[in-house]
Formats: structure tokens, C-alpha cells, sequence
């Protein structure tokens, strides 16, 4: 139990400590500079999440072509080609791209194959529920995600969660079922967009659960990881396509081979690997604490902007419950950041005082 507790907290205590290293690198860098390139970096980070958002909905929402499946499966080859065209640029510009050296081992698919089950799932899910509800709605529709890791992390992982970070759970849920009730009170409700929403929020802490457990096998890579995904991905999803009828729907589509169309597919699939990427520049910017405060607020910004853009007129009570979620959501991550630094401490001390020991028994002969 003590070696268990002494790996997570190092994993732990490497989190918090990512912008530390950074900044210790970049000790002569003037504060000015730092905080320009923060400042673009998170503006980067919103600007491609928000804009992937509003392609995906502007994709799924066709009232000409009802092909979510096939939509989720074209991006899925967008990136992996992407994967193959970095791998080139990293082979021809060493110093300027970085990226792993990938190729096809079909070892390694098959043992990422349980993961990548539970990758579409959580992508298949993910767009539903945002094609159903919409991205006024999506925020509050999605929001579970922390309470499914939670009750994830004690079933599978054994982890038991502090009262205050139930308590933030509570008003998460709070927010979740408010919300619910006044779409229904608009008559604005799907339920169908609610429950893919929920089997969306459980497949997120599912894959993230079992992304740690899979990670050994691509060498701790992301990239690789996310390359392995999108490839076993764009197989898994040909026979649903099929089963599901929507090849006959894709036939039958009049802007089958309008440029437009594609283009704004390829836009959404670039983006979609896009996020990947600036998601890992700002917790290297900042921190990963700093992150999810960063993507809160970003989800605090999306629902303002879909609610203007889309002209809607919301209740009180509905962005009370959009308040409640995001307000449960940064409250759960600044609570998980205090305990982390709570466990960091006691390691430092410990460690401290082995040195000191040992030192002290050197000075003596012992």
C-alpha cells in the first residue's frame, strides 16, 4: 500500500512540477516575453477547441446527410494521415518538428485494440450527443465526465476521493440535472443527446483509465498512442458504417462532390488533431492544473458564444445550471491541486531527511 501511495504521489508530484522545470530552463527569460507566449499559447489552445466544436456541429447538424459515423471515421483518416505526414517533416526537419518515428506493428494494434474499443466509443458518443443537443446545450450534456472519474477511479483504481471533491461532484451533478430540466422546460430536450451525453462523459474517464495502462506498449508516446487509435479506429468503424446504413445515405447525398463539403470535413478532421497537439503546448506553457482551469473557462466562453451566435434566449435558471457546472468543475480541479501539493510536501520532507541520514552517516564512517 505504501509503494502504491509512493508511485502515485511521484506521478503527482511530476504534474504539478512541469511548469516548474520550465521555468527553471527559461530562468533568463524576461517575465514580459513568458507572459506574451503563455498568453498566445492559451488564446491558440481556445481558438482551436471552440472553432472544432462548431465545425463538428456544423458537420453533424446536415440536414442533408445523417452520417455521424462516417463524419467521426473521415476524421479519424485525416488524422492519421497527418500522424504519417508529421513523421516525414520530423525525418526531414529534425531540429524544427519534432514527432516519434512511427510505422505499422501489428503487435502494437492489437495491443491497443481494447483501448481503441473504448477511443471510438467515447469519439462515436461524443458526437451524438453534440449532433443532439447542440454546443449551447454541450457543455452541460458532457459535464460528467468528472463524477464518472470519480466513481471509475474507486471501482477500477481502488482510489478513494476526498469529501470536499464529492462535495464539488454534488454540485456538478446539481448543475447537470438543473440544466436538463430547463431544456425540458423549453421544449428544447432530447433525451437521446442527454443519454449519449452520459455513455460520452463514462467513455472519457474510461479512456483516460486505461490510456495509462496502454502507454508502456507505444513507449510512452502520445502520438503514438494517438496514431495506433485512429488507425484501428478507422477499421472498427467500416462495418458500423454498413450495419447502420449510412453508406446508402453517403450515395444518395447531393454534395457528395461538393468542395465545400469536403473541405470543411478535412477543416474539422485538422482540427481534430489540432487539439491534441495545443493541448499538450499549454500544459507545457502552464501547467496541467492550469490547463483544465483554462478549459473550464473556454467551455464558460462557448456556451456565451453558441448562445449569441445561434440567437437563443435562455432562463435564469438554465445558466444557473451552466454556472453550477463550471463553477463545480474548477472548484473539483483547484481541490485535486491542493491535495496534490499535500502529498508532494511529505515526499519532499521524507526524501530530505533519507538524504540528511545518509549524508550524516557518511560524515560519521558508518
Amino acid at each position: 500500500m505504501n509503494r502504491t501511495q509512493l508511485k502515485r504521489s511521484r506521478i503527482l508530484r511530476m504534474a504539478l512540477t512541469d511548469a516548474d522545470a520550465m521555468d527553471q530552463d527559461k530562468k533568463g527569460e524576461p517575465f514580459i516575453l513568458r507572459a506574451v507566449k503563455i498568453a498566445l499559447v492559451v488564446t491558440i489552445y481556445w481558438f482551436v477547441s471552440i472553432t472544432m466544436v462548431f465545425l463538428n456541429n456544423y458537420l453533424l447538424d446536415s440536414k442533408d446527410l445523417d452520417a455521424p459515423l462516417f463524419v467521426t471515421f473521415f476524421q479519424c483518416v485525416i488524422s492519421v494521415c497527418l500522424c504519417w505526414l508529421m513523421n516525414i517533416f520530423s525525418k526531414l526537419w529534425p531540429g524544427v518538428v519534432d514527432f516519434p518515428s512511427i510505422k505499422l506493428d501489428l503487435k502494437v494494434s492489437r495491443e491497443v485494440l481494447p483501448l481503441s474499443v473504448v477511443f471510438i466509443t467515447m469519439i462515436t458518443f461524443n458526437n451524438l450527443c453534440l449532433k443532439n443537443v447542440g454546443v449551447a446545450f454541450y457543455t452541460v450534456g458532457r459535464s460528467l465526465s468528472t463524477v464518472f472519474n470519480v466513481i471509475l477511479s474507486y471501482f477500477i483504481l481502488k482510489q478513494t476521493t476526498s469529501f470536499y471533491a464529492l462535495l464539488c461532484c454534488g454540485v456538478i451533478l446539481g448543475g447537470f440535472w438543473l440544466g436538463v430540466d430547463q431544456e425540458g422546460v423549453a421544449g428544447s430536450l432530447s433525451w437521446s443527446g442527454v443519454i449519449f451525453g452520459v455513455i460520452a462523459s463514462a467513455s472519457v474517464s474510461l479512456n483516460a483509465i486505461y490510456t495509462k495502462k496502454v502507454m508502456p506498449v507505444v513507449d510512452g508516446s502520445i502520438w503514438k498512442l494517438s496514431y495506433y487509435n485512429n488507425l484501428n479506429a478507422c477499421v472498427l468503424f467500416l462495418p458500423l458504417i454498413l450495419v447502420f446504413g449510412e453508406l446508402g445515405r453517403l450515395t444518395g447525398f447531393s454534395g457528395l462532390w461538393n468542395l465545400h463539403f469536403w473541405g470543411m470535413m478535412i477543416a474539422g478532421g485538422v482540427f481534430g488533431f489540432a487539439i491534441g497537439y495545443v493541448t499538450g503546448l499549454q500544459i507545457k506553457y502552464t501547467s496541467p492544473l492550469t490547463h483544465n482551469v483554462s478549459g473550464t473557462a473556454k467551455a464558460c466562453a462557448q456556451t456565451v458564444l453558441a448562445v449569441a451566435y445561434y440567437a437563443t434566449s435562455k432562463s435564469l435558471l438554465w445558466w444557473t445550471s451552466n454556472l453550477m457546472v463550471l463553477t463545480g468543475s474548477f472548484a473539483y480541479t483547484w481541490v485535486k491541486g491542493m491535495e496534490m501539493k499535500k502529498i508532494q510536501v511529505p515526499e519532499e520532507s521524507s526524501s530530505s531527511s533519507l538524504t540528511e541520514e545518509k549524508q550524516s552517516k557518511a560524515d560519521s564512517g558508518v
